[in-house]
């Protein structure tokens, strides 16, 4: 849950000049699945209220007011759309993707999402 502190931080940083939606997608490791040692218990998502009670565990940590959760439908919609699984970054910029991340765990990088800020925000204020 490291990497979704540091997406907190960057979000209340940003407040000013961007909003952050977290979608809560299909568990990667649920521990009726392919789980592993020290994952947090969640089970398959059966039903969309198990996939929002999973959800709620996010909603637990001190979001910024720029962050809104959200959790895609059981048809997947939007992982399917966006590739998320099992954690991606994107910038939408006046309705088109202006970054596009790796899939992670590997290819999460809010570093390059915190650069690609800092530079928007220096053309704001030129």
């Amino acid at each position: 849950m490291g990497a979704f502190d540091s997406v907190c931080r960057m979000a209340a940083d940003n407040a000013d000049i961007a909003d952050f939606v977290v979608v809560y997608i299909e568990e990667s490791h649920p521990t009726d699945g392919w789980a592993f040692p020290g994952n947090y218990l969640i089970n398959k998502h059966r039903t969309i209220k198990d996939r929002l009670a999973a959800a709620a565990k996010l909603a637990a940590f001190p979001l910024p007011a720029n962050m809104t959760l959200v959790a895609d439908t059981m048809y997947d919609e939007l992982n399917l759309a966006y590739g998320g699984l099992y954690e991606r970054l994107y910038i939408i910029h006046y309705g088109k993707v202006a970054y596009h991340g790796e899939r992670g765990p590997f290819g999460f990088r809010p570093d390059e999402v915190a650069g690609w800020l800092s530079t928007y925000h220096d053309t704001l204020t030129v």
